[in-house]
């Protein structure tokens, strides 16, 4: 059973594993562990990964990339048109306000959503961890941003299912970080004492994370995080690139700004530049130092105040802090170490893999959900980025709100005669443009038996994936029963319990009366006439939600989709691979036969066979540049038949002395076993003399065999087949050891034993 973490970053992605040894990172068919997320589309197919990314400069308009920050984002958003504004393919908005991605493919222009996308970056994901670990690939806990909205972790939730990827769990990136570090650590304090409070620094592509997590034996709780969603390495390569572009219209009057090609060069060289700044591993002029330091200052202005942010949101003093660990690539800035070490007073440590730390946390957590895997008890406690807040309308009409997390937990008791309906949202309308995460429909509510209101129990949280949702609904229903089984039947609790079993009960004034008498007892009535025993029942209710993700439908025709573009792709690999083939044979003997292939073929077959491998060149490039996969086939089977018939010629003049030899050393050891009989050796006087006649006549057949065909191969030409084969002689000495090893080798009788009766009367005559 495969246990995978998948870290998508924005600009690659790394795939870790757990297995019974460890946690490992799995490499692509490139041999790299990071798979860049890119996505190109051509007149026959997709290219995905590192082919993608190799020829995005000669095929920009169709070479998708930076689609996490499209994810689950309206196209009017100012953060997608912040983004969409250094894309070098097209983005338009479609009738749903989404965004959608304008390409050409398969010789029409077609449109594709991030979502879509997403899982086509998935889907090579998968396949590249299926390819190396053999098994299928299905169950995977992914790292997402800790700033990921509600509507981002639906529309990535999406994209796996239509990748067909189980998603055990949405992981917070800070939250895998700090599981990677702290499950393997064995000096952690014990749950008595005071934690050991470890800050984790995240500076990716592009953005940067930071948390402040406490850890003790077995267990790590998050106390806080804080993120800059829009500022990563790339935004410190586009620095270096308008300051070259500068100096570039300045000297030599040219402008790569209006080049999209020129530009995007332009910013792989000095992405390049910025690595080796920033491992000093080669000398460089000190003035572009200075200069980026000075052009970054706003940068790193944002940095040092997002550092200060998480720090004052932690509430923990600087000597509270035991160590500061660094990931993400971008870390590695000089500049960046520095105001790390500057707010935190302590100079950053690299425990971790600084690349794969997400990846690896992912694999764990995915290895903990997972029944196949037996791994150290280790709790996780996150936190809720965003407060979120419930809104309705009570039975007047007025409006009714009550903020309802950072709890993970709540439950909300209503009053109500009818149907209702919860809008959740965010409290903080700067997170998201469009602060609501949904709409929840409480059904199947009618008045009491007395027209009075029901009393309705909601209980709302963040699931695993970071998602709000209404968990349930029920209503509490009174019913008289005297001598009634008290099977689906409760007395009501004092308090209401959470799901972790801790009081938490918050009621709302949902509606404008109080609950009606609760009666525990039996009572009686004006007439003296006995009243049954009230009783409690629990009943659910059905809940219809309407959130910012696809419905059953829309996945089912996203994965279709997916998967019949997965199929062309497989058809047109196949194709190139057998056209591949056709190519590769053709260089493969057309260089052979004047060389190491030379003298096994007449003048007039190498004439032949030479014609024929041009024209096929020829054909190659001509009319049979676009044909089917079997025409291929059937080309390869043509040039085979001419070919190969050289080639084993060659291959049997080479393994035929070898074969010989092997059969005379056979015909030798059995010789001089047999003249060793002759001889009254000791060790062959339990024979039958009959039987080693009988091998003495096969070692001169055999000789004489061998004999007749050495003579026939010295006196045939190397240009002609051979009359007999390698595998033959070989099928000669396993036919004549069959014959002689069972004679020559039988073992002497063992001596017979006597009694010491049989002894005496032996000896006595």
């Amino acid at each position: 059973m495969s246990v995978i973490g998948i870290d998508f970053g924005n600009d690659g992605c790394y795939i870790a594993v757990a297995r019974q040894g460890g946690i490992e990172t799995i490499a692509n068919d490139y041999s790299l562990r990071s798979t860049p997320s890119t996505i190109a589309f051509g007149e026959k197919n997709r290219v995905l990964g590192v082919a993608a990314k190799n020829q995005m400069t000669t095929n920009m308009k169709n070479t998708v990339h930076c689609f996490k920050r499209l994810l689950g984002r309206h196209y009017r958003d100012p953060k997608l048109q912040a983004e969409v504004s250094s894309l070098q393919y097209r983005v338009v908005e479609l009738p749903d306000r989404n965004v959608g991605i304008v390409v050409r493919y398969l010789n029409e222009e077609q449109t594709f959503t991030p979502i879509q996308i997403t899982a086509m970056l998935f889907t090579k994901l998968k396949l590249t961890a299926e390819q190396a670990l053999g098994i299928k690939v299905n169950d995977v806990v992914i790292g997402v941003p800790c700033f990921y909205t509600d509507a981002e972790r639906r529309a990535l939730l999406d994209a796996a299912f239509t990748a067909g990827l189980n998603v055990l769990r949405l992981l917070n990136e800070t939250t895998a970080t700090a599981l990677a570090y702290g499950i393997y650590k064995q000096d952690l304090p014990s749950s008595e004492e005071k934690p050991r409070n470890v800050v984790f620094v995240d500076c990716g592509n592009a953005n940067l994370q930071v948390s402040v997590v406490a850890f003790n034996k077995g267990k790590l709780k998050m106390l806080a995080t804080a993120a800059d969603s829009n500022l990563g390495g790339r935004d410190f390569d586009h620095l270096l690139a308008q300051h070259f572009a500068i100096e570039f219209k300045s000297k030599y009057k040219i402008d790569a700004t209006t080049n999209p090609r020129a530009w995007l060069r332009l910013c792989t060289e000095v992405e390049k530049l910025k690595k080796q700044m920033s491992a000093n591993s080669t000398d460089l002029p000190i003035n572009i130092e200075v200069s980026l330091e000075e052009m970054s200052a706003p940068l790193l202005k944002r940095v040092e105040s997002t550092l200060q942010q998480c720090l004052s949101d932690c509430s923990l003093k600087l000597d509270d802090i035991a160590s500061v660990e660094i990931v993400g690539g971008s870390t590695r800035i000089p500049a960046i170490k520095q105001l790390i070490e500057k707010v935190f007073n302590k100079i950053p440590s690299t425990t971790l893999n600084q690349d794969e730390a997400v990846a690896r946390g992912c694999a764990l957590q995915c290895a903990i959900l997972s029944p196949a895997f037996k791994v150290r008890e280790f709790s996780v406690t996150d936190v809720q980025p965003y407060s979120i807040r419930l809104v309705w309308q009570d039975e007047s009409g007025q409006e009714a709100d009550m903020e309802v997390f950072p709890k993970n937990h709540q439950m909300l008791t209503f009053y109500r005669r009818e149907p209702f309906t919860l809008q959740a949202q965010y409290t903080v309308p700067s997170t998201f443009p469009d602060p609501i995460i949904g709409h929840y429909t409480v059904e199947n509510v009618a008045p009491g038996p007395e027209g009075e209101c029901q009393k309705v129990k909601v209980k709302v949280r963040v699931n695993l994936h970071g998602l709000f949702t209404v968990a349930s609904a029920s209503l509490t229903e009174k019913k008289e029963a005297v001598e009634e089984s008290q099977e689906n039947m409760e007395t009501e609790d004092k308090h209401d319990k959470t799901t972790d079993g801790t009081a938490n009960n918050q009621e709302s004034g949902g509606g404008n009366q109080s609950p009606a008498a609760e009666e525990g007892n039996q009572q009686e009535n004006e007439g003296g006439e006995k009243k049954g025993k009230k009783m409690l029942k629990t009943v659910e209710l059905p809940i219809k939600e309407v959130v910012k993700s696809h419905g059953p439908a829309e996945l089912n025709s996203l994965v279709e989709r997916e998967s019949q573009m997965v199929q062309a792709d497989k058809l047109e690999n196949e194709r190139i691979n057998a056209k591949n083939a056709v190519e590769e044979y053709v260089y493969d003997v057309r260089s052979r036969i004047y060389d190491d292939l030379g003298q096994y073929i007449s003048e007039g077959d190498r004439e032949k066979l030479s014609r024929l491998l041009e024209d096929t060149e020829n054909w190659l490039y001509e009319e049979g540049e676009d044909c089917k996969k079997q025409v291929y086939l059937d080309k390869l089977v043509e040039l085979k038949k001419q070919g190969e018939p050289i080639k084993e010629r060659r291959r049997e003049r080479e393994d035929l002395p070898a074969a010989f030899e092997s059969l005379l050393s056979s015909v030798q050891l059995a010789r001089k076993a047999t003249e060793q009989f002759r001889q009254d050796d000791e060790k062959y006087n339990h024979l039958d003399g009959a039987q080693v006649e009988k091998v003495e006549k096969a070692i001169g057949e055999k000789q004489e065999w061998v004999d007749k065909n050495l003579g026939t191969i010295t006196s045939t030409p190397l240009h002609v087949d051979l009359p007999i084969t390698a595998s033959q002689v070989r099928s000669e000495k396993g036919t004549f050891e069959a014959l002689v090893n069972p004679i020559m080798n039988k073992p002497k009788p063992k001596p017979k034993v006597y009694s010491m009766k049989a002894y005496v009367n032996l000896m006595s005559g």
